[in-house]
């Protein structure tokens, strides 16, 4: 029997969506007020979830407080508060989109849950969020 085990967290940050090889026209017709070229910010939220089988012996698919300090250190300490184009070196020549945010958010916590399947759904506003599962 597997059951998946969520955890929410959040995050703010800034960006800006463009492309380097594309002119400000084009950057802002494809991308609208998000290629603003002095960036804009977002209140994100994460929902975390890892599946896997429960432990016999502790009853845990997994330990809350692990995925808790996995989340803090991997996720909020990287990226909260930072302008994801010019801090986060996976945005140096990545466009931060939420699915993009979403793909790097994966790859920095999978290595710790590498015996579970992961997902990652991220909101970048209430009504606009993406889902990753590795796939």
């Amino acid at each position: 029997m597997k059951l998946k085990v969520s955890r929410k967290a959040h995050f703010n940050a800034a960006h800006r969506l463009f492309r380097k090889d594309w002119d400000d026209d084009k950057n802002k017709k494809v991308f609208g007020k998000c290629s603003n070229p002095h960036f804009h910010g977002h209140n994100y939220d994460l929902i975390l979830s890892v599946t896997g089988k429960i432990d016999p012996e502790t009853g845990f698919v997994i330990d809350l407080s692990v995925l808790k300090e996995l989340i803090q250190i991997e996720v909020e300490d990287y990226l909260d508060h930072k302008n994801l184009n010019v801090e986060i070196e996976e945005f140096k020549n990545l466009n931060p989109t939420v699915e993009n945010i979403a793909v790097v958010i994966y790859n920095r916590l999978k290595p710790s849950l590498e015996n579970f399947d992961l997902e990652v759904k991220l909101y970048e506003t209430p009504r606009n969020f993406v889902t990753y599962n590795g796939e």
